[in-house]
């Protein structure tokens, strides 16, 4: 038994350096983009969401979506699950349960 441990303690800076070296540029990475992705929308961008919104409900009446091609169909419906997906999850955070609320 102490052989293991022994062996397991020196093993251990070496396994923290690999670690470091193959997580630190992914979060670099993580870290960019989610500063970007993340930010909520300043007040210069509310021309072009609305204009989104405008050509969506147009869209909609024109039934332009049934032109889309397949692989347009699944990645809407991927985009619009997780927004439902995210949804559900700030539920959960928001009320600290799975199910319910505290009363």
């Amino acid at each position: 038994m102490a052989n293991v441990v022994q062996k397991l303690t020196a093993a251990a800076p070496g396994l923290a350096k690999r670690t470091q070296a193959f997580a630190v540029p992914r979060l670099q990475t993580f870290w960019r983009y989610a500063k970007v992705e993340m930010t909520p929308p300043s007040p210069a961008e509310f021309p072009a969401v609305q204009k989104g919104f405008q050509n969506l409900a147009t869209a909609w009446r024109t039934q332009k979506w049934k032109e889309l091609s397949v692989r347009e169909g699944w990645q809407n419906t991927l985009v619009g699950a997780e927004i439902v997906f995210w949804f559900f999850v700030g539920e959960v955070i928001g009320r600290r349960h799975i199910v319910g609320y505290k009363v």
